[in-house]
């Protein structure tokens, strides 16, 4: 890896919505190759578009190249190798152990995540995972991940895109400064209509069977073993063997950036309520699930949300939905389509107008990943955000499922319910 050259900031600025304040400058050389070589773990949905936004960086001057790519179901697989000129792997590790590979992207069922990760981090490439980076009942697994990666001084972007979006570090300063005095309540939350990500995930081949071209046991990982179902292998997100509904597929979006700005840091306890309210059927996980997450500094975070109806209320903002609201002991921050507002406490003044400097983009957030690795710094989605967003969200599964209110020791790293 040599160094990440400038963008061709105005064609790149038009290209992907970049904020104006993200300029990578030319960075040293970390290795003799001349570029970073990624492998993308995951040739589905998601897997793709980490193709294309790395392509794009690749098209418009970054020194990145796709040179490997490794899916279990061989079509998806070949389609892509064949697109890119990416040499095809079927097995995550042989792609891993392959030299050409400094980083690799990893867009698989969520239940997989977290041991490819574990895998990668001890061959030392670099990271980015699609969110969540572990399963809701993989608490230890989640832990073993930060450790491996700590251990091996990763770089680690996790796949939540809307971190790339200026309002965040914006606001987060306000924050710092005192703008609102401590924070104290927190909404966020994601709303929407459709079970169009869960149902509506294509089935590739509906006559597809294991074998040669299918590795259905790869597919089921550490989740129970069960016969072969077509629907379960391309439409996973239903199933609560491999997901986990809003709370883990969308609520990594909308509560990473909150916990950002505010400083959250681990939660002290856990409630969450929900159920399957429009869509049922084959279904097995939530399209509706609100939790509330109590921290050690007296503030409370709420993450509300619905797939059966979708007014935000306050807005919505890229993949992070509704825009939060940050409730300090001196006024309160808000979202207002282009423009960040923060109210003195019962009105007493007037309302500050601070101008967003940009919005999110998926192609910005691989673009801060391969700037990382290039110049070993701490990228947006870092793995100590990432560990707190995903623990506060297991905690909220499990207490869902328990019915009970899960408590966090920040010592022990331990849950209990």
């Amino acid at each position: 890896m040599k160094y990440l050259k400038k963008f061709a900031r105005r064609k790149f600025i038009k290209s992907c919505g970049a904020f104006a304040f993200f300029a990578p400058s030319v960075l040293r050389s970390k290795g003799a190759n001349d570029r970073l070589g990624v492998g993308v773990i995951g040739c589905g949905g998601r897997g793709n578009t980490h193709l294309y936004c790395l392509n794009y960086l690749k098209n418009h001057g970054t020194l990145v190249e796709i040179v490997a790519v490794c899916d279990i179901y061989r079509p998806r697989l070949q389609k892509a190798a064949k697109k890119y000129g990416a040499k095809p792997y079927t097995d995550h590790r042989d792609l891993i152990q392959d030299r050409a590979v400094d980083a690799v992207s990893i867009a698989t069922p969520d239940h997989i995540h977290g041991y490819q990760v574990i895998d990668a981090a001890r061959a030392k490439k670099d990271i980015y995972c699609e969110k969540p980076f572990t399963h809701w009942r993989q608490f230890e697994l989640t832990k073993k991940v930060v450790e491996e990666v700590k251990k091996n001084r990763c770089v680690f972007q996790l796949g939540t895109q809307g971190m790339s979006d200026s309002a965040w570090q914006q606001a987060a300063q306000l924050i710092k400064e005192g703008a609102v005095g401590k924070p104290v309540h927190v909404e966020c939350g994601y709303f929407r209509v459709g079970d169009w990500g869960e149902r509506g995930m294509p089935i590739d081949d509906p006559n597809a069977r294991p074998g040669k071209d299918l590795n259905w046991e790869a597919f089921l990982g550490d989740s129970p073993k069960r016969p072969f179902n077509v629907s379960r292998f391309f439409r996973w997100r239903m199933y609560e063997d491999y997901a986990g509904g809003p709370v883990t597929d969308l609520y990594p979006h909308c509560l990473t950036p909150v916990a950002f700005m505010v400083s959250a840091g681990f939660p002290s306890s856990v409630v969450a309520l929900g159920g399957k309210y429009r869509y049922d059927g084959e279904r097995e996980v939530p399209d509706t699930f609100d939790l509330i997450a109590q921290y050690p500094q007296n503030m409370d975070i709420m993450v509300l949300g619905t797939q059966a109806n979708d007014y935000c209320g306050t807005g919505a903002r890229g993949s992070v939905g509704r825009c939060p609201v940050i409730r300090g002991w001196n006024g309160t921050i808000t979202f207002e389509g282009s423009e960040i507002w923060v109210r003195p406490l019962g009105n007493r003044g007037p309302i500050k107008k601070i101008k967003i400097k940009g919005s999110e983009s998926t192609v910005l957030h691989f673009a801060d990943f391969v700037q990382c690795c290039f110049g070993r710094k701490t990228p947006r989605s870092h793995i100590d955000l990432a560990f707190q967003v995903q623990t506060t969200l297991q905690m909220a599964m499990l207490a869902f499922r328990a019915g009970k209110t899960a408590k966090f020791d920040p010592k022990e790293l331990k849950i209990t319910l």
